[in-house]
This record gives structure tokens, C-alpha cells and sequence, in this order.
């Protein structure tokens, strides 16, 4: 039996079926069936939706009888569905198992051994929109180029359209606009599809109150204050989207849903429900990157996500670098950092940092101590600002020779964080900036140090992907010379921060005698040519360029430039891909150093 299947119904707005598929005209063999595919669709979009979503196309080899007939059963809605989506309404579909049409075998029935399995399908013509209405509409509202008479139709665009459209009402704070009715038939001696939608939007809201639907061990008022709900203020998703995002920044809380409430309160008001779980409130981590010449760096943290009931964050972290390396001594850091949400508003945290450092190079050793208290405030979900203020005492011995001093900071920086993945960008931009003041209150000068991080991803989109990654460094000291700078504030080039395949900290300011010291100026540049050669294996080529200079912004010719290059291996895990880089030093000084070989976590940038 040939089943014929053509429109003339109403279409349930926001409910269309909607799957997509592919065609394919060679046969599928598997040891159930071979499937036949006879007749094509008119073009190759259509070819794929219907291929994708044929259940039959997506039997295992070992599929029984009793598999296939379920999937040829079940075929017919869903390749009907991927014409609908496509625009053509009076599709014809004929599916035989071994002759028999599927729809008359009873699924009690089944075959005890399927031989073969044949498709057959005729699209019919495409349709177009005869009329394409929805009403009212809000202002302002842009609906899809393609929901237009005349142009091709398809419960897709339908959909779209309607989707647009209530999106439009509840972004002017209508929460409640919906699909009140609809006249939606198809005129086959025409081809045209005729789609007429009215919409009810409803009163304009304003939010009402944030009511908890689970408990937490953070109190309710401190939950309150996080979400920073606008209650009193008109309905708008964007703020439920903020309010959500609030919430799950803390790290406090596993799972944050929050919902309409389905009534309206008094005065127009829409009350909102949160539903959350608290997360493990304790955690621990460690990490290793290990490097040639570097040596063996390791670091773990203790971290507690609610540490006083507020769903504050505290993280004290250590790391030991250097280890067996031959660039310096070891060193080690250890810090203890404080986070509370919403302090002054629910878009501004404050921060209390701690720290201890020991760094022993080869060019200097330094002890610091180090506190800063500040704010952080997240202008939107990409970008962040910091404001601080901080002290530092360090006891520094380099080519200026043995020295203590204590500097009063002012750190601000800004951040924009416009990248599709932190471990393993493919698309956009990463920029950090940073403006640190410093006074002396004993044995430096005054000064300003400022740097920028700048990072562009763009990834040509083939069957095997090749992403374009490019970084900018650029960094300075000014109003105060090398001999009284801090001595963690000046610059040097070489290893795996800045140029791989130099020796680290191998590009610095030479003072003469054989006298070397960190930069007043500081340029950094490295690009990678990153593919991935199969779904885990990903394969890198790149090229670093350093520059030191001792004037104070650099200019490029005062100072000295050096550059690496070299080839790299990533292999993709859930956490990110972990990185092997091997480089070699091209030119600058002493090009004479071995080969340097970095591993890690994530891409170098």
C-alpha cells in the first residue's frame, strides 16, 4: 500500500514536529535488512534533513526484524515532518519490508527475518507563503526575512516567526504573550501555504518577589542579595538570565532553575521561583607543568565555597616551580584568598588576597609578603573590573645588589572575556589590562606599571578545523628607574609565558660587566596555526617574538629582540587539551640553547 500524505490541518504553534533528516541513495547494509533509498529529494538541504532523521538510516548492523519494523513504523511521522520543515506540503511516502507496506504489519507480527527494506518518496512542489500574518506585534519587533508572501514556506520559519514574536512582547516586559489563535491551512492547486496567527500579549509586569523552592545552607537573605531580583521593575529576561548567572558564579550552588510563577499577583506583579542546590562545599585540586629547562612546577589548593554561611569563597593555594630545573633555584608561593558576593551590590564582590613568595633566578632572589583587599565588578557576563589597594614588602639582591623595601599599590585592571572556550579557544578575543601605582614608604621609588594581554581567535571551518590564535603582550614602568623599581615589576623574556625555545628569562637589560637586570619596557608577540587532525588529536605550529628594552615604554629599537619557534601536540580530554611544545630559538642573543620541550594543560594561550 502506497500511503500519500498532504496537508490540509491546523498547525499547533510552538509545537511543530520538528525533526530534520538526510537522503541517501546507496544502500545501508547491516545483517537485518538492506535498505533501499528510491527517489531523491530536490536538493541536497533536503537530502540531508531527510537522511538525519530516518531512524532506519540509524540502525545498528545487528538491528532484529522486530527493530526494523519499529523504525520504519516510526518513519513515516518523521520523514513527513522533515518535508513540512522544508516547505513541501503533498509529499508522498512508501516504506516496504520485503514487499509489505510497514503500516499494514501489525507491530504484534513482526517478520521473523527482514531481507530487504525500500524507501520510496516524491517531495511534490515546494510551497510558498500565500499570506504570512501574525498580529499584534510589539514595537520594534524584527521579524525573519524569510516569513514574508511569496517566499518559501515551512513550519521552521512558521515557528520562527511565532517565536520571534511573543520574544518581542516579553522583552517588552509582556511575560505572559502567547498564541491565542491560528489559521494555518495549505492551498495545494496553488502550492501555497496560508498562515494567520493572532497573539494575546498579555499586561506589561513587573517583578514581584524570589521565592525559595529548596533549602540551602546559605541563608535566604544572603541568597537575596545575590540574585539581586529587581523586584518593582518591569519584566525583562534579560535580568532573569543576570539573576541566574549571579547565583551560579558564587560556585556555591550545583544547580540554579528559577521560574515564572504560572499567575499573575496583585498589581500586576510576576513572582519568581528559585530552585537550588547547594554544591560539595569543600574541594581540592593540584596541578604539574613540566619543562626542560624550567624544571618541574606542582601547585594544589583547598578551596571552601560558603566558608562563613554568605556563600563566601576561600582558596589557599601553594606551588613549588623549579624543580630540578636550570633556570634559578626553586621557588614557591603560597596564598590565601578570600571572596564575598554582593558585597555592596549584587554585581560587586570584594576580594582579600594574602601571599608569600620566594623566587630564586638567575638573575635575582626575591622574598615578598604581600596584602591586598578590593572589588571586583561584573559590568556583564564578559566583562569584569578590579580595584584594589594593597602593600608590599619585599628583600630583593640582583646586579643593583642587596635591598628592602615596602610599596604602597593602587592595582586596577579590566577584563573582557569574549572567548567560546577559556582552555581551548576557537572564536573570539581575550583582553586583560592592568594599571598598578605604587608609592614608596621605604628603599624604592614611585612609579606606575601597566600591562596588557591581548588574545584574537578565528578558525577556518572545515573537516578538520584550523584555528588562527594571535597574543599581544605589552608591558611597562614609569616615573621610576630600574636601580628603584620593584623588583617583580620589571620585565624579562624567555620560556613558556613569553618566548618558547629561549632560555627563561633569557632576554633582559645588560648594564655591562656582565651586570643583567629586568626591563623597563616589555613586547610580546605569538601566533599558532592550530589543527586538528582527528576528533582528539590536535596538531600546532608557532612562532614567538620577544623585546626588552630599559626605557620606560618601549619603542622597539632601544632595546633588544628575540624570537623561538617550534611544533606542538594536543591531545583533547574533558578538561582540556593537554599540551606538548617543542621549540628551538631562531634569533636574538646566544641562539647557541638547546632544544626546550614545554608540557601543561590547555593551550599555551
Amino acid at each position: 500500500m502506497l500511503q500519500r500524505c498532504t496537508v490540509s490541518m491546523k498547525l499547533a504553534v510552538g509545537g511543530f514536529a520538528a525533526a530534520l533528516g538526510a537522503v541517501s541513495v546507496a544502500p545501508n547494509m547491516t545483517s537485518a535488512a538492506n535498505l533501499q533509498w528510491e527517489g531523491r529529494a530536490p536538493d541536497t538541504d533536503l537530502s540531508a534533513a531527510l537522511d538525519a532523521v530516518s531512524l532506519l538510516n540509524a540502525l545498528p548492523q545487528d538491528a532484529s526484524a522486530q527493530d526494523v519494523l519499529v523504525a520504519a513504523q516510526a518513519d513515516y511521522a518523521r520523514l513527513i515532518s522533515a518535508f513540512y520543515s522544508a516547505g513541501f506540503f503533498g509529499p508522498t511516502i512508501s516504506i516496504t519490508i520485503d514487499g509489505r507496506e510497514a503500516a499494514s504489519i501489525p507491530p504484534v507480527s513482526p517478520p521473523s527475518i527482514v531481507s530487504q527494506v525500500v524507501i520510496r518518496t516524491t517531495s511534490g512542489p515546494q510551497f510558498v507563503f500565500g499570506k504570512a500574518e501574525i498580529a499584534p506585534l510589539a514595537a520594534r519587533t524584527e521579524m525573519p526575512a524569510g516569513f514574508a508572501k511569496g517566499a518559501p514556506a515551512g513550519t521552521d520559519i512558521l515557528r520562527g516567526a511565532v517565536t520571534t514574536s511573543v520574544d518581542a512582547w516579553r522583552n517588552a516586559g509582556h511575560a505572559k504573550a502567547q498564541p491565542v489563535a491560528q489559521d494555518i491551512s495549505a492551498d495545494h492547486p496553488n502550492a501555497q501555504l496560508n498562515a494567520s496567527v493572532t497573539l494575546d500579549p498579555g499586561p506589561r509586569l513587573t517583578f514581584g518577589d524570589l521565592l525559595l523552592d529548596s533549602k540551602s545552607t546559605v541563608s535566604d537573605e544572603r541568597i537575596a542579595e545575590i540574585a539581586g531580583l529587581p523586584t518593582g521593575s518591569v519584566y525583562s529576561p534579560q535580568e532573569l538570565r543576570r539573576v541566574t548567572t549571579r547565583l551560579r558564579r558564587t560556585g556555591t550552588f550545583g544547580t540554579v532553575s528559577l521560574t515564572e510563577s504560572d499567575t499573575i499577583g496583585p498589581n500586576d506583579t510576576l513572582d519568581i521561583t528559585a530552585k537550588i542546590t547547594d554544591q560539595t562545599p569543600r574541594r581540592f585540586g593540584f596541578g604539574a607543568e613540566i619543562s626542560s629547562l624550567e624544571g618541574l612546577g606542582v601547585s594544589a589548593y583547598w578551596m571552601h565555597w560558603n566558608f562563613l554561611g554568605g556563600a563566601e569563597r576561600l582558596r589557599i593555594e601553594g606551588e613549588i616551580e623549579g624543580i630540578g630545573g636550570e633556570s634559578g633555584g626553586t621557588d614557591f608561593r603560597l596564598s590565601a584568598r578570600f571572596d564575598r558576593p554582593a558585597t555592596f551590590n549584587e554585581d560587586t564582590n570584594f576580594y582579600a588576597v594574602a601571599e608569600i613568595e620566594r623566587q630564586d633566578e638567575v638573575l635575582y632572589e626575591l622574598d615578598t609578603a604581600s596584602i591586598e583587599i578590593g572589588i571586583k565588578r561584573f559590568a556583564t557576563e564578559k566583562r569584569e573590573y578590579t580595584f584594589g589597594i594593597g602593600i608590599e614588602t619585599a628583600h630583593s639582591v640582583d646586579a643593583f645588589g642587596t635591598r628592602d623595601y615596602t610599596i604602597f599599590t593602587l592595582p586596577v585592571g579590566v577584563q573582557f572575556d569574549y572567548r567560546d572556550d577559556t582552555l581551548d579557544a576557537k572564536k573570539g578575543y581575550y583582553a586583560n589590562i592592568s594599571a598598578t601605582p605604587f608609592l614608596s614608604i621605604e628603599g624604592a621609588g614611585n612609579g606606575l606599571r601597566t600591562y596588557a594581554d591581548l588574545r584574537a581567535f578565528y578558525t577556518i571551518e572545515t573537516a578538520r578545523p584550523l584555528t588562527f590564535a594571535l597574543r599581544g603582550q605589552l608591558g611597562s614602568v614609569a616615573g621610576v628607574s630600574q636601580a628603584l623599581a620593584p623588583t617583580d615589576f620589571l620585565f624579562y623574556s624567555g620560556g613558556g609565558g613569553t618566548v618558547r625555545g629561549r632560555s627563561y628569562q633569557s632576554l633582559s637589560v645588560d648594564l655591562g660587566g656582565g651586570n643583567l637586570v629586568g626591563g623597563r619596557s616589555f613586547i610580546g608577540l605569538s601566533s599558532e596555526l592550530r589543527l586538528e587532525a582527528t576528533d582528539t588529536i590536535g596538531l600546532v605550529g608557532f612562532y614567538d617574538i620577544g623585546y626588552i628594552g630599559s626605557e620606560s615604554f618601549p619603542n622597539g629599537t632601544d632595546g633588544d629582540w628575540h624570537c623561538g619557534a617550534g611544533v606542538g601536540l594536543r591531545y583533547a580530554t574533558g578538561i582540556g587539551p593537554i599540551r606538548l611544545d617543542v621549540a628551538v630559538p631562531v634569533s636574538g642573543p646566544d641562539t647557541s640553547s638547546d632544544l626546550q620541550i614545554y608540557i601543561g594543560i590547555g593551550q599555551s594561550f
